[in-house]
């Protein structure tokens, strides 16, 4: 089992990924750089982190997507590897059409930069197997509010890809507890197949208890499980 971790000029978070895989979990976690060509197939699961990939110029992810290495993940992606895109790299995977819909300006048009709760809407999936139905996860995000055609959320909707919302901490998806304005509070999505996830909050920043939340590091058990389960 090994985890790439994708490195591009303005990640600030891959360090923090790399991290938890080798630390935590004790697993082998490569970095993995944004101009690298070759076959992503040695790997059981590709991180792309958070940061502000070339500066968030023109808008986050938009230069990004142009990587080589975008090549690379999407033919991983097509093969049915596991990928995650977190904060910058949900907004990557929106730009690069691995996932629907796209991030714009958080509505108070404000940086946000908390500790927010989570209603997991699918628990079946490859990043969400070992979660609890509520998680306590930080976010830090200007361009994190969710948005798409409503026949798209739909379709979504049915076929079970969202996987977040926002919620309160009782549990209830709420106005109030919508912390960017995203569509129905989305704040997790994964693709048709199910192995490709993008979430806006950061589960690397509260994988243990000296954090004083170690809830995020259910999405990386979730990934591990599906592995050890699904390994030939």
């Amino acid at each position: 089992m090994k985890f790439g971790v994708v490195t591009f000029p303005g990640s600030n978070c891959d360090d923090d990924c790399v991290y938890v895989v080798n630390k935590m979990f004790n697993l082998e976690c490569d970095k993995i750089w944004h101009k690298n060509q070759r076959s992503l197939g040695e790997y059981s699961c590709i991180i792309l982190p958070g940061g502000f990939s070339y500066g968030d110029y023109l808008r986050p992810g938009g230069i990004a997507k142009f990587s080589p290495v975008m090549n690379r993940i999407k033919e991983f992606a097509d093969s049915g590897g596991l990928v995650i895109g977190i904060c910058n790299g949900f907004q990557i995977l929106v730009e690069s059409g691995l996932l629907n819909g796209v991030l714009i300006r958080n509505k108070s048009l404000n940086f946000i930069c908390k500790n927010v709760y989570l209603k997991v809407e699918n628990r079946t999936t490859p990043f969400t197997n070992s979660c609890n139905e509520q998680l306590k996860i930080p976010i830090a995000h200007k361009d994190g509010c969710f948005f798409c055609e409503e026949t798209v959320y739909r379709e979504m909707e049915k076929n079970n890809q969202i996987i977040f919302r926002y919620c309160d901490e009782t549990g209830n998806v709420t106005e109030a507890s919508n912390p960017n304005g995203s569509l129905f509070s989305v704040a997790g999505i994964c693709n048709k197949k199910g192995n490709v996830l993008g979430m806006m909050p950061h589960p690397e920043r509260c994988s243990e208890k000296l954090l004083g939340n170690s809830d995020g590091k259910m999405v990386f058990e979730s990934v591990i499980n599906w592995l050890q389960k699904n390994s030939a």
